[in-house]
Formats: C-alpha cells, sequence, structure tokens
C-alpha cells in the first residue's frame, strides 16, 4: 500500500498509543490498591510495552473474569488467598484449541505398582486428606464434588510480571533447565536419569520458606519429566514447590505445576495461568501455599509428588500422596495431545532445585537461597532431600532411579550429594545459600 494514501491512519497511530499509555498508567495505579488474595499490590507493577502487550493484559483479565463468575463458591484463606469453586468443566483448561470439547478423563484404572516405602521422621501421612495440607484448608471451607479450587489471580498480580505478554511463564534463557551448563540467570542442583524410556518419575521433598533476594527471582524444587532437545522442541511437565514474589506476591512456599512443549518459548505457563492442565481434583488448589512447612533443626515436613503416563488414555497424571494402592490424592492430568515428544515417552527424568540469579554480570552473587539455604553435608532437619527417588517403567512400575548423577551447576552456591539404601531407598541432600565466602 502506497504510505502517501494513508495520512488519516499515520495521524491517528500517535494518538492510539497515547490513548494506550494513558490506560496503561491508570491501570497501574489502581492495581497498586487492588485487593482479592495473592498479596496483590505487592512488588512493581510495569506499564505495558506495546500495544500488543495492552491487548494480551486485557485477554488474561477477561479469562479471569470468566474463572470468577464461573464460582459456585468463595473461600476465604487464612493467609489472605481467595479460592473459587469452579465447575469443572468450566475450568480454564478447556479454551486451549486442542481440548475444546474435552471432557475430564475418569480416573485411570491403574496406578504404577510398587515403590512403597515408610514415612520416616516427621514427614507428612500419606493419606489423601494429608496429600498436601494448604493454608487454605485451615478455613474448614472446601469445594463441594464437581468443582475444583482455583487460586484467584487478581490485575496487580499480572502486572508484577516483567512482560504482560509472558505472565505466568519462565524467564527464558540456555539454563532451562539444562543438565550439562548454566545460562541465563538460572542455576541448578539436580539428580537426573538419561538415555532411557521413562514414563514417569515420584520422590518425596521437604518443603522450606527459601529466602528470595529480590522479586524478580525466584527459588524451587520440583521433579521434571523430559523430552525433546535442549533449547529448541523441549518438551517437559513438573511439580513442586516455589518460592516466586513476583508470580504471587509474597514469599510463601506454593505447591506448583508447569509445562512446554517449546522449550519455554510460546507454550505452557504456570499452574492455571493458562489452559492446557485438566484438574480433577476438589481438595488441592494449585498456587495454593503449604502449610505446615520445615523449620530448621526442628519438625521435616515432606510432599510426596508422583507424575506418570496412563498407559491406557496416554494423559500424564499427577498425584499428591503414597504410590501403591489408591492412597494418593490425584491431582488431574497433562493431556498427551498438548505435546510432541512426551506424547509417547519421556527421555530424562531430573530431580531437585533451581534458583534465578538475576543480578547482573559482574556484580555479587545473589542470596537467594536454594531448598533450606543450608549446604547438603549438614544433612537431616537442617538441609533440603529428597528421599525414595523413583522412576515409572515400561510396564508401568515404579523402580528406583539407578545410575542417578548428580550435578550442581555452581557447587559454591548451591550442592548436591547423594546417596541409598534403608527406608529412604535412593536419595540426595541439595541446596545453599546463594552468596557466601564460596560464592562470592
Amino acid at each position: 500500500m502506497d504510505p502517501r494514501g494513508s495520512p488519516i491512519i499515520a495521524s491517528f497511530v500517535p494518538f492510539l498509543f497515547l490513548l494506550i499509555l494513558v490506560a496503561s498508567s491508570s491501570v497501574v495505579r489502581a492495581s497498586a490498591g487492588a485487593g482479592g488474595g495473592g498479596g496483590a499490590g505487592n512488588g512493581t507493577a510495569v506499564p505495558f510495552r506495546s500495544a500488543e502487550e495492552m491487548l494480551r493484559f486485557r485477554r488474561i483479565m477477561a479469562q479471569l473474569a470468566r474463572t470468577r463468575d464461573a464460582s459456585v463458591k468463595t473461600i476465604q484463606s487464612p493467609d489472605g488467598d481467595v479460592i473459587d469453586c469452579v465447575p469443572t468443566h468450566l475450568q480454564p483448561a478447556f479454551e486451549h484449541p486442542k481440548l475444546r470439547g474435552h471432557k475430564p478423563e475418569k480416573e485411570p484404572v491403574e496406578r504404577p505398582r510398587g515403590g512403597g516405602h515408610a514415612v520416616v521422621g516427621d514427614g507428612q501421612d500419606d493419606g489423601e486428606e494429608e496429600a498436601l495440607p494448604q493454608a487454605w484448608r485451615r478455613s474448614g471451607e472446601s469445594c463441594p464434588e464437581g468443582t475444583i479450587p482455583v487460586r484467584r489471580t487478581t490485575e496487580a498480580d499480572v502486572l508484577r510480571a516483567s512482560s504482560v505478554s509472558r505472565f505466568g511463564m519462565k524467564a527464558r534463557g540456555r539454563g532451562l533447565p539444562r543438565r550439562d551448563s548454566t545460562g541465563g540467570g538460572h542455576e541448578h542442583a539436580v539428580g537426573y536419569v538419561s538415555g532411557g524410556q521413562f514414563y514417569g518419575a515420584k520422590a518425596s521433598l521437604n518443603v522450606w520458606p527459601a529466602q528470595v533476594a529480590s522479586p524478580s527471582e525466584f527459588s524451587l524444587s520440583q521433579i521434571w519429566v523430559i523430552s525433546g532437545t535442549f533449547g529448541n522442541d523441549l518438551n517437559t511437565i513438573e511439580a513442586g514447590w516455589q518460592v516466586s514474589p513476583q508470580l504471587y506476591g509474597d514469599n510463601n512456599p506454593r505447591f506448583f505445576t508447569y509445562w512446554t512443549d517449546d522449550a519455554y518459548r510460546e507454550t505452557g505457563c504456570y499452574n492455571l495461568h493458562c489452559s492446557g492442565f485438566v484438574q480433577t481434583s476438589n481438595r488441592i488448589a494449585i498456587g495454593a501455599a503449604i502449610s505446615p512447612i520445615s523449620s530448621y533443626a526442628g519438625r521435616q515436613f515432606d510432599i510426596t509428588v508422583l507424575i506418570w503416563k496412563d498407559p491406557r488414555q496416554g494423559h500424564w497424571w499427577l498425584q499428591l500422596g503414597s504410590g501403591g494402592g489408591r492412597g494418593g490424592a490425584l491431582v488431574g492430568y497433562w493431556p498427551s495431545s498438548l505435546f510432541t515428544h512426551l506424547g509417547s515417552r519421556a527421555g530424562m527424568v531430573q530431580f531437585g532445585g533451581e534458583v534465578v540469579n538475576a543480578r547482573p554480570a559482574g556484580a555479587p552473587h545473589t542470596a537467594t537461597q536454594m531448598g533450606s539455604g543450608r549446604f547438603p553435608g549438614e544433612g537431616y532437619a537442617r538441609a533440603a532431600y529428597f528421599r525414595n527417588v523413583q522412576v515409572v517403567d515400561w510396564d508401568n512400575s515404579l523402580v528406583n532411579a539407578a545410575g542417578l548423577r548428580m550435578l550442581a551447576d555452581r557447587p559454591g552456591c548451591y550442592d548436591i550429594a547423594g546417596g541409598s539404601g534403608g527406608a529412604w531407598g535412593t536419595y540426595f541432600y541439595y541446596g545453599g545459600p546463594g552468596r557466601n565466602a564460596r560464592c562470592p
């Protein structure tokens, strides 16, 4: 088109961007006083960088409004969160193009066999009620059958994101979740198995109030189920606990899930912040704070996470609690249609911790903690741990993660040390304080 023939459009563009800037600044100001859980108003809101980002913000808010309006019951959590009980068939998952018309699947006929281990120390009871103790359940309220609990996401939650267009997604960088190098500010201390065919993973990990030095950083401990090529077409399924002030507006350790099918570029997100993961449980709120948690030289509280591929339907299910029998609580599943490589199996499984170091090059290392903030050598009740580390084999059986390799990107900052035997099976301690004499 000849630009000389469009004087009205040319003169209108600056005016449009002026309107966007005025609207965005008013939204940011309004969000500073917004209420409604998740620590709304904490952190720093950012203005919109483009018209596309403004439109993305509006789409996110419209989706959140649809979820909130579908709620049949609202629960005020003691920690300030608001939990909406949303009919299962109206949950965000079904807005995904590949899940239009999809109905929640029935529970798998068979869960992975074997893998039973004694609970040691002060680990939580593996019964369904205690599969994941969360702060919102202390209210005494619960969501009725046929609904799922959804932690309400506020306008302030969205505006805290460093980029509205990537709200709910992991920051991109070469370090996600590489086992052979670090980059992009992401640092790991992990145990991993690779080179085989894996159909799931299970472990128990204790939960800590990891201190995060900057709102733009996070600390998490999780299981990764991985297939594909790092930095290219990587597929991952992830679940565990994390502390992320930018995502949640506070420093509470929270249960989370994540997935991507394109190496974190455009697909996937945390929790229910985008469509995809299908939740079936009315007892567990993804993204809600875990309570109680472990204390240094005190009681230890851990959660047991199991991810596995149902051999009949092919979906990847998430369970919290015991492995064998019917003791665990099913949270929901990632439909196999979301993935390319994970549509069939995984080629790697990782267990461990990850932090983001957002400090600029040449600056002192971040003081963000991994795990308990203590090095592995301090041992039980002081260092963070993974115990009963297992994988699911081709026969839908849980087996010890034989040949588990240990890797710490920066051992002076965050380290890992493992062993095997006794009630803990294959296990490891991991973590560290970040900046210290060994990590300047």
